[in-house]
């Protein structure tokens, strides 16, 4: 069955009436509570507290996504340049919402294709369960519906020592002005 884009546009309208696209009512989560059973695409372990030291944007998506997910990426790319601009670092992450199809490989890819090949950017897939614990406790509803992900755009900010400062979902704030 083929799914066109104004179906999964409607889905996702009615997953957000439904619900699902609330945010959580209250924010306050560390990278310490967050599943720490992470690969990157070079296929070495990343456990999130790692990152403690840092501030961190972090997202999902899934490689085979061609309108949200992108949009999402360009979006980093942009909190990316204003970082720069201003000296500091910032790890991005990118964790996959397809442990099937969200490999190494595909992460790699994804990423040398889009010219991320920066070592402050992570592209991170894992089990399905940390998929989705992880989604449950950042606030991002998805849900599969044959070979897609719907989804919402979303992104997390975690301070420095790893607790989580703000969420961004659009079109409530330009991600790169959050920064």
């Amino acid at each position: 069955m083929t799914v066109t884009a104004p179906a999964l546009f409607c889905m996702f309208m009615l997953l957000c009436t439904t619900g699902w696209c609330t945010d959580r009512a209250s924010v306050g989560v560390n990278l310490h509570q967050l599943p720490q059973d992470w690969r990157e695409d070079s296929g070495e372990p990343l456990p999130l507290a790692r990152l403690l030291g840092h501030r961190v944007v972090m997202t999902m998506a899934y490689a085979g996504c061609h309108r949200v997910c992108p949009a999402a990426i360009e979006a980093l790319r942009q909190m990316q340049q204003r970082a720069d601009a201003r000296g500091e670092v910032i790890e991005f992450v990118i964790v996959g919402y397809d442990p099937v199809n969200d490999t190494p490989g595909v992460w790699h890819r994804f990423r040398s294709n889009r010219h991320l090949d920066r070592a402050n950017w992570h592209f991170l897939y894992g089990p399905a369960a940390a998929v989705e614990r992880l989604a449950g406790q950042l606030g991002f509803p998805f849900w599969k519906y044959d070979e897609h992900f719907i989804h919402e755009s979303r992104a997390v900010l975690f301070d420095a020592q790893g607790d989580e400062r703000d969420a961004l979902v659009p079109p409530a704030a330009r991600w790169p002005d959050a920064l």
